[in-house]
């Protein structure tokens, strides 16, 4: 686990950005869950040929967003 604090808020100024912190979200939960580099350079190749992988991965990126749209009022102001 990882003692940097780097999210301080789910708040965004435009959906492009909510998006953009949603894929960070995603990301940073893939190194949190494998930390170890060298694994997920092994996988890689694995899950990306794989529209399954591809898929699930797109799921993850779009739940997140829903929680940073949710966060933001969906940006209604």
């Amino acid at each position: 686990m990882t003692t940097d604090t780097w999210l301080t808020s789910l708040i965004t100024a435009t959906p492009q950005e909510g998006f953009e912190l949603a894929i960070t979200l995603s990301r940073r939960g893939v190194k949190y869950t494998q930390p170890d580099t060298a694994v997920l350079k092994e996988l890689r190749p694995e899950y990306a040929h794989s529209a399954d992988g591809l898929t699930a991965a797109s799921q993850v990126v779009a739940i997140n967003f829903q929680t940073v749209a949710a966060a933001n009022n969906y940006w209604r102001g």
